[in-house]
């Protein structure tokens, strides 16, 4: 089945092909330059955003490119060279209901998909960073690849989410039966002490793309 990350990736592709960022090419066929952005790839809302037919065609235009070609990238990113997919959601979405179980799995079908590489737990998903409070870490735009089943341990770097449905990430700095420390990415952003009633759960971080 077609994917909105399928469609966006092979814009992404046709950018590249032209040498260009895909700010450069939204600019080069007369649009945004925002109109390509990650964050414009998903409404405020959640949900998957196709880009708009208008904006498809102005890119082929601009660039000399055919639909075929469009089709071939998506094709090809649907293949995805036979990479394992994975769920993704805009990071300021994590704290909505339906996203995921009492235990931090991810269910429901308001996820998008993005192509990556097995990563050993059929359960993992990526959050897509939005905002500066983890810079110079983690930059906006950035994904996170999570594995809610993975051990936690002192030093990583982890997603915790309240039960009130507030959505953090952090290093762990120590964790006991009544506390969870954390301390923030940003020097700029304070540190958290949580008691342990207060998280819903906590899930590792195994890798980011930057």
């Amino acid at each position: 089945m077609l994917k909105h990350a399928d469609i966006w990736a092979a814009i992404d592709a046709l950018a590249r092909d032209h040498g260009l960022t895909a700010s450069a090419l939204a600019r080069r066929a007369g649009l945004d330059p925002t109109t390509f952005n990650k964050s414009k790839r998903i409404t405020r809302e959640g949900k998957p955003r196709w880009p708009s037919t208008e904006s498809v065609a102005k890119v082929l235009d601009a660039t000399g490119a055919s639909l075929s070609d469009l089709l071939d990238h998506i094709e090809g990113e649907h293949r995805a060279n036979g990479a394992n997919h994975l769920p993704l959601i805009g990071f300021a979405q994590a704290g909505d209901r339906g996203y995921f179980d009492d235990a931090g799995y991810p269910v429901g079908g308001s996820w998008d998909e993005i192509p990556f590489p097995e990563v050993g737990d059929p359960n993992a998903y990526a959050l897509e960073v939005s905002g500066d409070s983890m810079e110079p870490l983690f930059r906006d735009g950035d994904r996170v690849i999570v594995s809610p089943s993975a051990s936690v341990r002192r030093g990583d770097r982890v997603v915790v989410r309240t039960l009130e449905g507030e959505v953090m990430v952090k290093q762990l700095v120590r964790q006991t039966a009544k506390r969870i420390e954390l301390a923030s990415l940003n020097p700029a952003h304070p540190g958290r002490s949580l008691a342990t009633e207060e998280v819903a759960w906590v899930a590792r971080i195994l890798w980011a793309s930057q």
